[in-house]
């Protein structure tokens, strides 16, 4: 081996110990997405990667399946089970892949020629080495390197939208069938009212078009029920399918009613500061401007040269001492001067740091709006919860005594059962919409509120149970 080609293996040594070791982690990257996501959905992330986490991760599934889901319940049946969540994880093995690449040291290149002229014969071979590659390698890898990381947030992201969207399938399938079960109590309600109805028509104690309406009351009743059944069905399936569940696992028991209402809403000084700090996309973006302008430094470097060879050369012919030399092979910036590389270089850059103030200003925007929406869904559910349906309960219990006191007839009764049903009807729909515009929150902030401390007090008034009154008669 010559001098020069000594020289060019200790170069190529130099540079890989100034890069590092690029070898593949254990953890693949998953630690980092484990802390931020876990951090803002307030609970470990679990792997689910080897044959020894699936079987842990089915067990698990098993315990939570056996008893009706609680929301928390729910998100950590997502996280275990969602196989859209599973796929997003291999990002990190590609972009780590690709960190680990740029940390390699290039190849050499090794040519030889032979020509012949008679019995005169002549060989010539090379062994050349990309020089250019070489000395932009640590840059290339930082650039790498700051990719991944840019990966990693945005997998996190990724789990955190996820749980996010899990917590409102959960409320909305809950409310679904909250609903269903108080719009069968009511529909039981309206059948023995159309009988009742019917009864005192046969007797003459009712006319035709009054037991009509009692009739078409019901009908209506029943129609609703049906379609609150469909929504029920379809907001559940929904959430099977963000907990990734399949068919013989579909058959889990809900939580009976929703979350009472907070006694408070949350209330936090500088959720729009605190959403640019913490949100996911928004360090994302930064973390993605950050690698362009190292590509950018990249680009500028290597805008005229960017392919150099250089390396050790022979040359043996017939009847003659072999020659040694080296051999040069560069690019010639004839009729490309690398002018377009940089302007699309540095037009990238200028996309990557707008993107970062559009995110900052987006965050900023959605948290007012997310904190308006959850500030009057919560007034609306209080007024249900401590002013209509308690007003319409006492109306319903004395419209009851001036029915008993023969004050009233029995339809009056009827009517203003109707108006409970309608008022608690609301009160579940706007539990619900609290709970939703909560968990919007959450996700303008990134996925956590700071110092949130919800206490649950009050609940929704239960169904009248009329049907047995009517029955009665």
């Amino acid at each position: 081996m010559g001098m020069f080609t000594r020289g060019v293996l200790v170069l190529a040594a130099c540079f890989a110990g100034l890069t590092g070791c690029a070898s593949f982690s254990k953890d693949g990257g998953f630690d980092a997405v484990r802390a931020d996501a876990g951090a803002r959905l307030g609970r470990p992330i679990p792997s689910v990667s080897t044959a020894a986490e699936r079987a842990s991760a089915a067990d698990e599934t098993a315990v939570l399946l056996a008893q009706p889901l609680t929301v928390d319940d729910a998100v950590q049946l997502a996280l275990l089970n969602n196989r859209g969540l599973q796929a997003t994880y291999a990002e990190l093995g590609i972009a780590e892949a690709d960190v680990v690449q740029a940390g390699r040291l290039p190849n050499p290149r090794f040519g030889t020629t032979r020509t012949s002229a008679g019995d005169h014969f002549k060989y010539e071979t090379s062994v050349t080495f990309p020089i250019v590659q070489l000395l932009t390698l640590p840059l290339a890898l930082r650039l790498e390197r700051r990719r991944f990381e840019a990966v990693q947030l945005d997998v996190a992201q990724q789990v955190l939208r996820l749980g996010l969207e899990t917590r409102k399938a959960w409320f909305r399938a809950v409310a679904a069938e909250q609903a269903v079960r108080y719009q069968e109590q009511v529909v039981e309600a309206a059948e023995a009212a159309a009988e009742l109805a019917t009864r005192m028509a046969e007797r003459g104690n009712l006319n035709q078009r009054d037991r009509m309406l009692e009739q078409a009351f019901h009908a209506a009743t029943a129609a609703r029920l049906s379609s609150l059944r469909a929504e029920a069905v379809a907001a559940r399936e929904w959430l099977t399918r963000t907990m990734g569940l399949d068919a013989d696992n579909a058959g889990y028991a809900l939580a009976e009613r929703l979350p009472d209402l907070p006694s408070a809403p949350p209330a936090v000084a500088g959720l729009e500061a605190f959403a640019v700090r913490e949100r996911l996309d928004v360090r994302a973006a930064q973390r993605n401007a950050d690698a362009v302008a190292r590509s950018l430094g990249l680009t500028k470097a290597t805008r005229f040269v960017d392919a150099l060879e250089l390396g050790p050369a022979s040359v043996m012919e017939n009847g003659e001492a072999t020659k040694k030399g080296y051999t040069i092979g560069i690019e010639v910036p004839l009729f490309d001067w690398g002018g377009a590389r940089v302007a699309r270089a540095e037009a990238q850059y200028r996309q990557a740091v707008s993107r970062i103030a559009a995110a900052a200003i987006d965050a900023q925007s959605e948290v007012r709006a997310a904190e308006a929406a959850q500030r009057h869904a919560w007034e609306a559910a209080r007024r249900h919860r401590d002013e209509i349906v308690p007003l319409q309960q006492q109306i319903a219990e004395e419209n009851l005594l001036r029915y008993n006191g023969m004050l009233i007839g029995v339809f009056e009764l009827l009517a203003g059962a109707r108006d409970q049903v309608a008022a608690v009807s609301a009160a579940i729909e706007s539990l619900r919409d609290y709970w939703l515009a909560e968990t919007a929150l959450r996700e303008a902030v990134g996925g956590r509120l700071p110092g949130n401390a919800a206490s649950s007090t009050g609940a929704v008034a239960s169904t009248p149970r009329l049907a047995q009154r009517f029955h009665e008669e």
